[in-house]
């Protein structure tokens, strides 16, 4: 087998995504927190639309705790929403 093809660390930080409604949505996914503070905004601005980012409630940071198949997801912060400070600088 190619080690190209096995991931040589997982994947154990993310930032989610928590809607008004209470659904959530996966928006980036890294080796490390400061890998997702660095490509969250981008992700935000790329997937979401703007009645979806109309409908943000909050972006969580979370790291993975626990076994590859048995753990869970840990917040750990809050991230800022990408454009609030600047539509609230603007009104």
């Amino acid at each position: 087998m190619s080690q190209g093809l096995h991931e040589t660390k997982p994947q154990l930080w993310r930032a989610l995504v928590v809607f008004n409604d209470g659904s959530e949505l996966l928006l980036y996914l890294g080796r490390s927190s400061a890998q997702v503070r660095a490509g969250y905004q981008s992700a935000f601005l790329e997937l979401l639309d703007e009645e979806e980012r109309s409908r943000v409630q909050t972006i969580q940071m979370q790291r993975w705790h626990g076994a590859p198949d048995a753990g869970r997801w840990v917040p750990q912060a809050t991230l800022s929403i990408p454009g609030v400070k600047l539509a609230k600088a603007a009104s």
